[in-house]
């Protein structure tokens, strides 16, 4: 019955932990942050993430937008070490967006996949809940682009999964179906419990080995995985 697959794009096909470090550890060296403020980049990066991730779920569960978490992810970061500089984590935040698409990591195993379900004929889609600024360019970038049929980024209509809204949407846009549809992704609460809610099939990828699981939901590790069900 599946002929559409939606795929979330961060940490599912498009590497983001992999780039941002990268990321991260240019603009660490190019401010000098060692030796202006006596901070290691693997506790900078450590706590960088904490804050990320915190807010990154405080968007998805529509508690800030995504102006508070620019403002803040870094600022924040800062702040833990003692340094109350706006100016300087505006500064990585800017550089951050502009420089994160010079590293274009996928997921292990996302190429690959990728031209297999479009050899066996499925119509592929990305469904994102991150910044529409970057989320095109971040497929076009990777060289993966042109795999899917449509690419939709929540800031398009400014509701995130797991709001019904963003997947009705997303299969509107796609001229998809519920009973033809499954959703994949690595976010629990957005991809699958979004997913289920909305009455379309989801796959979690646990690649944080979250371990979360449920009766109705297929848990893979690798994406490779799913040739297996496809």
């Amino acid at each position: 019955m599946i002929q559409h697959i939606f795929f979330d794009l961060d940490n599912t096909l498009w590497d983001h932990r992999k780039n941002a470090r990268l990321t991260l550890e240019e603009l660490y060296r190019r401010e000098d942050i060692q030796q202006k403020y006596n901070i290691g980049f693997e506790e900078f990066h450590k706590e960088y993430f904490t804050i990320n991730e915190y807010l990154w779920a405080q968007i998805r569960d529509n508690k800030i937008d995504k102006e508070y978490l620019r403002k803040h992810r870094f600022y924040d970061t800062f702040l833990f070490f003692g340094i109350d500089d706006f100016e300087l984590s505006q500064r990585f935040e800017l550089q951050f967006l502009d420089e994160i698409l010079n590293y274009n990591e996928l997921v292990e195993g996302a190429f690959e996949l990728l031209e297999y379900l479009s050899e066996k004929k499925y119509t592929l889609h990305v469904l994102s809940n991150g910044f529409k600024e970057v989320t095109y360019r971040k497929c076009e970038f990777s060289g993966i682009k042109n795999y899917f049929e449509t690419i939709t980024s929540a800031d398009e209509i400014n509701i995130r999964k797991p709001q019904p809204e963003i997947f009705q949407y997303a299969l509107e846009k796609s001229d998809a179906k519920k009973e033809n549809s499954v959703i994949i992704g690595d976010d629990w609460i957005a991809d699958v419990e979004g997913g289920l809610s909305f009455g379309i099939e989801a796959i979690f990828l646990d690649v944080f080995n979250d371990n979360y699981e449920a009766e109705q939901v297929l848990v893979i590790k690798k994406l490779e995985e799913l040739k297996n069900y496809f």
